[in-house]
């Protein structure tokens, strides 16, 4: 049962670890459309990123997968910059976003990019004791993902209904302040 803890944990820190707030950022953009009302569509797609993020650490556990850590470093804020374009287009037009089965398949492709930025740290940790410590590992992900997307939708709430920011306002704000911290990362890790 230790053992559970110790990868739980670890899923925990590794998305709730402040200095490396990619993973925080991604969810800000991803959860910035959404409110409370809507808390369905939202948590499938933090599962779905979850999913696509286990996917990864598996296949590059297993040797499947091999990618360049500085393809990878480039490619995480690229997939936050693409999130948060995609909400500065799509800002007040949600009814034909959420037709958009696409956007459920691009959330897992972008957790497979995310979580290939951890394969290496999380294949030196773990030797090779098979699938369970990474499904422990990916529940602490999921539920460090929950508490974060539980953060933003109730800043949400706050700037919508005390604030007085209409949604579009909210999402266009939120996203252009993601867009303004992601691009020194984007910058330092550029492989070009």
């Amino acid at each position: 049962m230790s053992d559970f803890w110790l990868y739980f944990n670890l899923g925990l820190s590794h998305v709730l670890d402040w200095t490396a707030y990619d993973h925080i950022l991604f969810l800000i953009v991803l959860c910035a459309a959404y409110t409370f009302a809507s808390w369905k569509k939202l948590l499938l797609l933090v599962t779905m990123f979850t999913v696509g993020h286990t996917l990864s650490l598996l296949l590059a556990h297993y040797h499947i997968v091999s990618v360049s850590s500085k393809v990878i470093e480039f490619l995480i804020p690229v997939t936050i910059l693409a999130a948060a374009l995609f909400n500065l287009f799509t800002a007040g037009k949600e009814k034909k976003v959420e037709k958009m089965g696409i956007f459920y398949i691009v959330t897992i492709f972008f957790g497979l990019i995310h979580g290939l930025g951890f394969a290496s740290f999380y294949n030196a940790i773990e030797s090779d004791a098979g699938v369970l410590p990474l499904l422990e590992f990916a529940l602490g992900i999921e539920a460090a993902q929950i508490i974060v997307v539980l953060f933003i939708l109730i800043a949400a709430f706050i700037f919508q209904s005390i604030f007085r920011f209409n949604k579009k306002d909210w999402v266009l704000v939120v996203s252009s302040l993601v867009i303004g911290m992601i691009i020194p990362m984007l910058i330092s890790n550029w492989i070009f």
